[in-house]
């Protein structure tokens, strides 16, 4: 809205400054700035009303130290992230675009699944919450959607082969037209990390068996991209159990996010490291920025001691955008990567449960690999202080993300 305002000004009246809105560079540091004075003043508002309205958080004793001390602590904090991305966005991102259309469903539908799941926990007194049957539900109807706009929408293109010329216009960054190299194409190829000049393309995945059968490549697409969303937003619901823990992560995601975002949607750079050119994706730089500063301003609440959970209606929008973002500029295959912390915990609790089934039909009784499931339990029950826990977890996140980027070049 702000940014088709000033766009306006600057053709209309010249008006001083104004161009600046045309630079994704200067929209994103501004998104950033926004989500973070959103987070840090409509944060200690909300944490004060909730407060009142005694929305605290009910604790089971599960033996963990400083685990009761949470008791009470106010949850659905995650309406903080979610007011912090979606006003900036809202405000300085360019609505008519696709990514920015499907990121802001992303958050919206994903934060309504965990708000009613926050609700129920917290207004119904069901430590169950929404039932997981409903959860999977609405995260199948997201990836259908997200599925199907990516396969059939006009504007979702991408181009393979780049000319070489450094002199190449940057499109995206001045918001001019795209330069006339060739017209990118629709495709459903993405991006193998690791091997240079290689992409993979969903649809030989039915076109191996017939070739007539390439029309219904969104057969194989579509079920992929809910797999992703489920998996990715379940992996941050479970990395959501320690102070900081899931926020954190989520930020070093979203700077990554951000870097891959921009080399994608620019001529220039996508032609220098020899990836896809992913036409209007340099716009999702924007909306990554929101996200980035809406979860570093959340950790000002939510570092230990925490002030305020963001409970599902944050964690299940931040799995959730985080899916859709990768798909979106065609780099899933470095999720495993990328949000490694996310992966780690779901497979902690899939090894944990599989083992336990396993050993109990076998030997008679139930064993397991870790103390506790998902992984930042069992090190709390080996006595690290969650602290120290979330500390190295994000440190770890960290040389995931630089591994991340390192893969544009690492071919």
């Amino acid at each position: 809205m702000l940014t088709e305002l000033f766009l306006y000004l600057d053709r209309a009246y010249n008006l001083p400054g104004a161009g600046l809105f045309h630079f994704i560079t200067f929209r994103a540091g501004f998104a950033i700035l926004l989500a973070l004075t959103i987070s840090l003043l409509f944060g200690r508002r909300l944490i004060d009303v909730l407060q009142r309205m005694q929305i605290g958080e009910t604790v089971r004793d599960l033996g963990l130290e400083g685990q009761l001390q949470k008791k009470g602590t106010p949850t659905m904090g995650g309406l903080i992230i979610l007011a912090a991305i979606l006003i900036p966005s809202l405000l300085i991102a360019k609505l008519d675009n696709i990514y920015i259309q499907l990121l802001l469903l992303t958050t919206v539908w994903m934060g309504m699944i965990g708000f009613i799941d926050d609700y129920i926990k917290v207004f119904r007194k069901n430590k169950e919450g929404l039932r997981s049957i409903f959860k999977i539900i609405g995260q199948v109807g997201l990836g259908v959607i997200v599925g199907i706009a990516l396969y059939n929408h006009p504007d979702v293109v991408m181009k393979e082969e780049l000319p070489s010329d450094s002199h190449v216009q940057l499109y995206g960054e001045s918001g001019k037209s795209m330069p006339a190299f060739g017209a990118a194409e629709k495709s459903l190829k993405t991006t193998v990390p690791f091997l240079k000049q290689t992409s993979f393309d969903y649809t030989e995945m039915i076109t191996y068996w017939n070739e007539d059968w390439a029309p219904y490549a969104w057969l194989v697409f579509i079920p992929i991209v809910l797999f992703i969303v489920t998996a990715v937003s379940n992996g941050a619901n479970l990395t959501d159990g320690l102070d900081g823990l899931a926020a954190g992560s989520s930020a070093i995601v979203a700077f990554v996010l951000a870097i891959l975002a921009y080399v994608s949607g620019s001529v220039v750079f996508a032609s220098y490291l020899d990836i896809m050119y992913i036409p209007f994706s340099g716009e999702m730089v924007v909306f990554a920025a929101a996200f980035l500063g809406a979860c570093i301003g959340f950790l000002w609440y939510n570092t230990f001691p925490a002030q305020v959970f963001m409970g599902d209606t944050g964690s299940l929008s931040i799995g959730g955008i985080i899916a859709v973002f990768a798909i979106a500029i065609r780099k899933e295959l470095l999720i495993p990567i990328l949000a490694g912390i996310f992966l780690i915990e779901n497979l902690s609790v899939m090894v944990q449960v599989a083992y336990f089934k396993y050993t109990k039909k076998k030997y008679g009784e139930g064993r397991r690999v870790f103390l506790m499931s998902p992984l930042h339990h069992h090190y709390q029950k080996k006595g690290y202080h969650e602290a120290k826990i979330v500390t190295r977890f994000w440190i770890i996140g960290i040389l995931l993300a630089i591994f991340s980027i390192i893969t544009l070049k690492l071919r």
